[in-house]
Parts: structure tokens; sequence; C-alpha cells
């Protein structure tokens, strides 16, 4: 029986006992049960088993370009030091007591903040701060996506250009992206602050305004999945997802399809093709590569 058969009847549950067989004998067998695994984590509300080829599986995130305006801590001079830490090519620039480091795609990086805090860069993200000023404000500027470990002590606050995070100690996510802004405490109290309106989040809470519209729900994960190279969503729409696959294989994605439909599934970071299988099995879609830019349409 053809492969993406094999495929789809499993996702739907509809494989015969031969068929099982077959389908275990696949060569990516063991991936798919670690992608369905791990994809029972991220069930969005109201998951109906007849849609299970377009919802249960697959996940990414963003189609969305760099910016050219930085904004907030971007008032900083051009001199920059770029330098390879492990398999990381990360952007230092130093200009009136602010440092600024900046991921490229399809990269990660840990800064050590001066009170030993630390925050986890994502692909393509900026994180910026005053060392001179750190002892009576603990604040840094986040475009991108960071996942925090705060050292106890003062108020820390994470400021992005839709609003403020701030704890006293804790460990949570950021996620500042163009049209998608999402919060998720693992440990602790998170209070985000939107033009003066605050609300607090304890752990296993998530905050998240896409498109403006703001919905809060809840995780049971212990912290983020891109910190072990694996992406994960709940009801996020396509396009997000599909930026995120952009930016961590420094890949161009173009879609003939819906692209706000929401999903809910993960996607890893070490296998480019699995990846896209992760994203197009569920939603009947064929991929095809050429070089750096990767075409999705739907099967007729």
């Amino acid at each position: 029986m053809e492969k993406e058969i094999l495929i789809k009847k499993w996702l739907d549950n509809e494989l015969t006992a031969e068929e099982l067989k077959e389908f275990q004998q696949l060569e990516e067998y063991d991936s798919y049960m670690k992608l369905s695994d791990k994809a029972q984590l991220f069930k969005a509300p109201n998951f109906n088993s007849s849609d299970a080829y377009k919802k249960l599986h697959p996940v990414i995130e963003e189609k969305r370009t760099l910016k050219s305006n930085k904004g907030l801590y971007k008032v900083i001079a051009q001199m920059a030091a770029a330098f390879i830490i492990g398999f990381t090519l990360v952007t230092v620039i130093f200009s009136k007591d602010i440092t600024t480091v900046e991921t490229m795609a399809n990269q990660k990086e840990i800064v050590t903040l001066p009170d030993n805090s630390t925050a986890q860069l994502n692909s393509v993200s900026e994180l910026s701060y005053s060392e001179k000023t750190w002892s009576s404000h603990r604040t840094v500027g986040l475009e991108g996506e960071a996942y925090f470990n705060v050292a106890k002590g003062s108020k820390f606050e994470v400021e992005t250009l839709v609003g403020i995070v701030s704890v006293h100690g804790t460990q949570f996510n950021v996620k500042n992206r163009e049209n998608y802004f999402e919060v998720k405490c693992f440990e602790g109290l998170v209070s985000v602050t939107i033009d003066g309106n605050e609300t607090m989040l304890p752990a296993g809470d998530t905050f998240r305004i896409v498109e403006g519209n703001i919905t809060n729900s809840n995780t049971n994960l212990a912290f983020p999945t891109w910190i072990s190279n694996e992406s994960s969503f709940k009801s996020v729409p396509l396009y997000e997802v599909i930026a995120e696959f952009e930016r961590q294989y420094d890949v161009e994605v173009s879609i003939n399809y819906n692209t706000d439909i929401l999903f809910t599934g993960m996607f890893v970071h070490t296998n480019k093709e699995l990846a896209l299988k992760s994203i197009t099995i569920p939603f009947n879609l064929e991929y095809i590569i050429v070089n750096n830019h990767i075409t999705l349409s739907e099967i007729e």
C-alpha cells in the first residue's frame, strides 16, 4: 500500500491488522510514533477524530521575515562583533552601555545576565540589556522568543513592542513575533501588562495574542519544547507554524493553502523531511524542495 495512505489511515486509527504490520515496517516508523506521543500533549479543545488527518499530528510556525525596524532597543550604534559559540552564530553589539545579542536562522544561544539569570534565545531573536543599570533595573528588551530562568531578587521585566512581562524569580517563555505574542509560565507567577491592563499567569498558564485576539489556556509542559529542538503548537495559525519552520531551517516557504487554519502538533529541528511531513500530511499537502526554497500545495 502507498506510504502516504498508510500514514493517513494510521492518523485516523483505521489500520487493519495487516496494514498495521506494513506500517510498522516503514523506515520512519519510530519517528512517527515519537511524534504521535508528543502530539498527545498538545491536543486542541474539541478535537474531532473526523478531522484527525488535518489537526492531530503536524506543527510548525510562522511565515514572517525579520523586520528591518527592530524598535525598542535598536537605538544602538552599528559596531558589531560576530563570533561562533558551538554551532551558534551570534552577533553582540556594545554601545551606550547596552548589550544586544542576536541569533540567526537555525541558531540558538544561552545568555547569562549580570545576576546569573539566564535567557535562552530561539532562532532569529534579539535580546538587549544594560549591565551598568542592572543592579537597580533588571530589564531586558526582547524581539523574537526566549525562555527565562530568573534568579530571585528585585522585579525582573521583559519589555516587548506589545507589552511588559514582570516577575520576581521564575521560569517562563516569551514569544514576540509579528502579529503573534505569547507568554507561558512554567514556574512561579508572571504578570503581563498591555496598555495598562495586567493579567496574572500562575505556573501552567498561557497568555496569547494572535492578530489582536486574546486567549488564555494552560499547558502541562515542564519547559518549552524548542529548547530540545522540537517546535510544538496548540491551536496556532498555520502561517505561524510555517514561519517557525523557516527560522529553524533557514529556508523560504511558499504555500497555496489557507494558512489561517489552526494547527495543533509539533515538528523536529533536526530532520527537514520529517518536519515537512509533520506539517503537510495532516493537511493533505505536498512539497517541492528547490535549493533553499520550498513550495507547499494541496494534493489534487
